[in-house]
Order: C-alpha cells, then structure tokens, then sequence
C-alpha cells in the first residue's frame, strides 16, 4: 500500500517535469487525475459557461415582441395547440400554449386562474412573461403533458369545429385534466361536471377544482391564498352569479374582442377611515377580468388594459368596483352597466368598408339611463376602433369611472 503511494507520488512528480504534453492512450486518464485538483466530470467547462450566458443574453436583446415571434417560428408553435388551426395569435400564459383566437374564447370561459390568455400583438408583454412561456416550452411539450393518455377513440378539434366540440376538448384537457401525464385516464373520466369557468367572486367555501385537496381547516385560514377575502365576500345584493350550468360558458361564439383600458377614477366612495383601497372588476357574460388594487386612493390611476372575448348575443359590459379589504370582506363601491352593442356595430361596418382615414363613427348621447357625463364617441383612429366613456358609479354615494373601449375583430 505505502509503495503503491510513493510510485504515484513519483509518476506525478515525473509528468510535472516532463513535457507538459499529456500522454497518450489509457495513461492521460491517469494523467488527468493526477495533474488535476478536480476531476474533470466535476468541473465546469469556462468555455462552455460563457457561451451560454452569451447565448442567453444575446436572446434576452432581442426583446419581447421579437423573442414572441421567434417562438412561433418552432414548428409545434405554428399551429393551434388544441384545434391544428395555423398561425395562432393567442397564448395561454398560464399553461405555455399558443392558442387560435376561437380556442382563445374558450380558455378565457375557464377562468384566469386556469388559462391566462394574452395576445401576441395586441398586449404588451414583459421580459418575465415571455421568460415564462419558455420555460413552460411551448406546444410539444406541454401537449405531450396534458395529452399523455388521450384515449385512442376521441379525436382532438380540427380547426372547422364547432364551439361546442372545442369546449369540451379544452375544458377535460386543462380542466378536469383527464389525460395528464402521470395519471391513468380510466381513472380521471369523470362525468361533465363543470366547476365554475368564471373568475368572479364565488361563495365562501366554494370548492374550486383545483383546491379539493386543500382541507376545511386551510379554507377557514385564508389569509395568504390566492383567492382570499375579493373571492370570499358576498354578492348577493350587488352581483349575481348565474345560477345555470356553467358548462355552457364556453359553447357560444364570439364574434369578436373587447379591449378595455381602466383609466382612472375621481372622487371615489370612502370604505376605510378616511379612503380606500380600489380595484375594478369587468364582466362580460360568463367571463370576469379584475385590475391591480392601488392603495389608499380615492383618485386613482390604473391605466389598466384587460381583454374579453364577445358573445354572438351581446350582453352589457358590466363594470364593478370594490375596495380591498385584508381581513374582512371587500367592500362594494359602486358599479355600472355599459351597452358595448353601438361599438361593435360601428367595428362591423368598417370591417366591411374600404375607409382607411380617421372618422368619427358614431356617438353613445349622455342621459340619465346610461350616466355618461358626456357623450361617448366612436373613433377610428390608426385602424382602431376606439370609444371613451366617463360615467358615474351607481349603487354608491358617489364615484367616476373612465374607461377607454376597442373592439378587435376576429380576424385580428
């Protein structure tokens, strides 16, 4: 043992006084091992670290809008995660899918606690967003997840389907999750029982598909969840939640997108000691979105753009405003109805025509059914179909809300 000790010592002594040119054939292992502090499987490669952080930062330069566009360039991303449908626009933040706009109208019916949709040219993304969808990895991978045991004798929606076969496609794939990796699909057929697709406040204790798992004991400690106190107050005298199944949330057709800017609020109702901590929820039949709450701010500024998809039949846009409460529930601080009806009709007719500079398209007139303090005029502006509105919150002491709307086509 001493003498096999003191004959490496030696070899290693020769090589380091030798030429530095290591030896060929099975020795240079050993040479490797002994002219090393650390074996070679253990350390990086220097050469191999930079060109990767180059690699990564030089991707990062391109930017958002441009790292979006290289995205859809891969071939699993040329095409509609759920439907084949080509060129899709639509992403799915949430589960990393680019998505066609008609499948985009059902993962917006399954609630963004599900399905985050944003648009690949209309809203601005941000560099952690886009580092997100890329970490998810795009249409392949997450398909060869939640298709894993897609069973032999159910077809995927072809891009001529209709809304209903797309909905319930959709809503079993993210949904009820019934052909996830991992899990046997024999034993995640259940039947169409559909939790509730919509982001608006539910009841206290509703259980959410996702959070069946969670005990009594953590829904009653609440503080801290996601959907604690804005998803736990009551909204019976202020916002009534259909009573109808809703599975039908996302079996109707859309006709188009409403893109609706949150601008600002003036002299809002006080809820706190002396002000309140706003945020404002939009709702558009089954769908709901909600802007960011700003805190202790009678006048606040959100600038806000949140997106819905339009039903064949129109409903009003309805506007809601609350204040954020930490340990009680939020309370109700006025709300609106807006007839969005003009705006489309006014988005149809230049859809059709061959006008290209801009024009006033039409007016909403100010009176006391719709509460506008003046009145909301059509634009077209850029291409856009645009209509500003100011109005006063009902139901309330006293508050204005102003709002911008555009009305997106589908074939955008």
């Amino acid at each position: 043992m001493i003498r096999s000790s003191i004959w490496k010592l030696e070899m290693s002594t020769q090589y380091e006084k030798s030429d530095p040119t290591p030896p060929s054939g099975s020795g240079s292992c050993l040479y490797d091992l002994l002219c090393s502090d650390t074996p070679r499987w253990e350390r990086p490669s220097d050469s191999d670290t930079t060109s990767w952080l180059l690699r990564k930062e030089t991707w990062r330069s391109f930017g958002p809008q441009a790292r979006l566009e290289r995205m859809l360039e891969d071939t699993g991303n040329r095409v509609c995660a759920d439907c084949g449908s080509p060129d899709p626009k639509w992403v799915s933040l949430s589960i990393g899918v680019f998505i066609c706009i008609k499948c985009s109208g059902v993962h917006r019916s399954l609630g963004s606690h599900i399905s985050k949709v944003l648009s690949v040219k209309l809203d601005e993304w941000t560099e952690d967003q886009v580092d997100g969808l890329v970490n998810l990895g795009g249409n392949i991978v997450v398909n060869n997840k939640y298709e894993a045991f897609l069973p032999n004798n159910l077809n995927k929606p072809r891009p001529d389907s209709s809304i209903e076969e797309r909905s319930d496609f959709i809503k079993r794939k993210y949904e009820m999750q019934q052909f996830l990796e991992g899990e046997h699909t024999s034993c995640r057929l259940q039947p169409h029982h559909w939790t509730p697709s919509s982001t608006l406040p539910l009841p206290p204790g509703y259980p959410l598909l996702n959070e069946k798992k969670h005990s009594e004991k953590q829904s009653r400690h609440r503080i801290g969840h996601r959907f604690r106190n804005s998803w736990g107050r009551k909204d019976s005298d202020h916002l009534k939640i259909s009573k109808k199944s809703n599975s039908l949330a996302g079996m109707v057709e859309f006709v188009g997108l409403i893109k609706v800017n949150v601008v600002k609020g003036t002299n809002l109702a006080v809820r706190d000691m002396l002000s309140s901590d706003p945020y404002v929820i939009l709702a558009l039949g089954h769908q709901s979105v909600r802007t960011r709450v700003i805190k202790n701010n009678l006048n606040p500024v959100w600038n806000e753009s949140l997106m819905l998809s339009i039903p064949e039949n129109i409903p009003p846009l309805r506007v809601i405003v609350y204040d954020k409460d930490t340990f009680t529930t939020d309370d109700f601080m006025g709300d609106a109805e807006i007839d969005i009806q003009p705006l489309v009709a006014a988005a149809k007719a230049y859809e059709k025509s061959e006008i290209h500079e801009s024009m006033q398209l039409g007016k909403c007139v100010a009176n006391r059914d719709n509460n506008f303090l003046k009145d909301g005029i059509i634009n077209l502006a850029d291409g856009k179909v645009k209509q500003e509105i100011s109005f006063r919150l009902q139901n309330v002491e006293r508050g204005i809300l102003e709002i911008e709307l555009e009305c997106v086509p589908l074939t955008q």
